[in-house]
């Protein structure tokens, strides 16, 4: 019983916020461990070099360890500094996207400006998830702020709309799916946020004629080789059902039908030395293959699981402008999961996101680790009177 209470005082001290929430990630990232190392393989045929899948999954181990120290630090962090924290980190912002869409990074003749790399320490990040995270922190700070005001598109347009445009048009030639998801995102948010509706439409139409200018005069009078031709080729070969699917498509597809119900065993992919990006992009095909549908629907379930706590956060804590960021925040991790899952069965077109938890990579990783330390932070309001109790109580014991 002595025991039970000192892991329990540990967990009051040190574990802040929803205890749930905790689980669900904590498991995900446990689980990560199993279709990397399994995926990693194709890395190694892939790059050679001195690499090996237990150097891949040592990396993998460390990103992790790196997004719990996030996960930890950030959950003690009061909400009201990301409320401030969004104004200033906006300027910010916009000089990393403009400083990563002007290195004008090609990768065979395709503009590959995703990432920002810094000489002297010899780091790179996509700056597109930092931008998006901010973006959608501001986007609920206004919000909240003008609860008891009657807005509309005018008179949000420069306080609002104008840096939303602004971020999301310099996402958009290097990154236009992570600039659809933000954008729908901001959509979701505004609607949540009260924002009226006849707007909310006005400001989709809108990005959808500058989407289209963009694209127009691309096709126009840009280079052959500029990423809208990997989208429209992408989504012509979605649409067209008659027309062969692509390479990553089949692949996908098969390794899926392979995995039937309860799948192939823990290791046993044949097709992660096949699919491009099994270890990103296409892990959940992987997980599918490896554990079956049984596998991959208990997968859907988690971050289901996980968007009801995020709603149940939002909807118990008082704060108008808490209960805003957690949805802010929470929701494109959610939506980014179930567009990866989504394309990896056929029902969107390649779109490049990864699974927040799962995949292997660094940015993305951290970014979705900073969401729910963000989350965690808010939970801790709800959850705090609760826990000061429990350490009073154990410690008189």
């Amino acid at each position: 019983m002595k025991i039970y209470n000192k892991i329990d005082l540990f967990l009051n001290k040190y574990i802040k916020g929803d205890r749930y929430l905790w689980a669900f990630i904590s498991l995900l990232a446990i689980f990560s461990f199993l279709p990397v190392y399994s995926a990693s393989t194709n890395l190694v045929s892939t790059y050679g070099g001195t690499n090996t899948v237990f150097s891949y999954l040592l990396k993998h181990a460390l990103f992790l360890l790196v997004g719990f120290f996030i996960l930890f630090f950030t959950q003690f962090i009061d909400y009201k500094y990301f409320y401030r924290m969004s104004i200033f980190s906006m300027p910010i912002v916009f000089i990393l996207l403009i400083l990563t869409i002007t290195q004008r990074k090609e990768l065979d003749g395709v503009n590959a400006s995703r990432w920002l790399h810094i000489p002297i320490i010899n780091i790179s990040f996509q700056t597109s998830n930092i931008a998006g995270l901010v973006l959608f922190i501001y986007c609920a700070r206004y919000l909240a702020n003008k609860k008891k005001e009657r807005i509309n598109f005018i008179n949000s347009f420069f306080p609002l709309l104008f840096p939303v445009f602004f971020i999301i048009g310099l996402i958009f030639p290097a990154n236009g799916s992570t600039a659809a998801i933000v954008f729908l995102s901001v959509l979701i948010l505004l609607f949540i946020g009260g924002y009226p509706f006849t707007s909310i439409i006005g400001v989709f139409l809108m990005g959808i004629l500058f989407a289209g200018i963009y694209i127009y005069s691309v096709i126009k009078w840009g280079k052959p080789m500029n990423r809208v031709y990997t989208w429209k080729s992408r989504i012509e070969k979605f649409l067209d059902h008659e027309s062969e699917e692509s390479y990553q498509m089949k692949q996908s597809k098969t390794a899926i039908v392979l995995g039937n119900k309860l799948g192939r065993g823990p290791g046993k992919s044949v097709f992660k030395a096949f699919l491009p990006q099994s270890s990103s992009d296409f892990i959940y095909s992987i997980i599918i293959e490896e554990y079956g549908s049984v596998g991959g629907g208990i997968l859907l379930f988690i971050y289901i699981l996980i968007l009801i706590r995020i709603m149940i956060i939002a909807t118990k804590v008082q704060i108008y402008f808490c209960s805003l960021l957690v949805i802010a925040v929470g929701y494109p991790i959610i939506n980014q999961a179930l567009i990866n899952m989504g394309i990896a069965v056929g029902l969107f077109p390649v779109t490049g996101q990864t699974l927040p938890l799962i995949s292997a990579g660094g940015t993305s990783m951290w970014v979705t680790f900073f969401s729910f330390g963000i989350i965690l932070s808010v939970s801790r309001i709800i959850y705090k009177d609760y826990t000061d109790q429990m350490i009073i109580h154990n410690e008189s014991h």
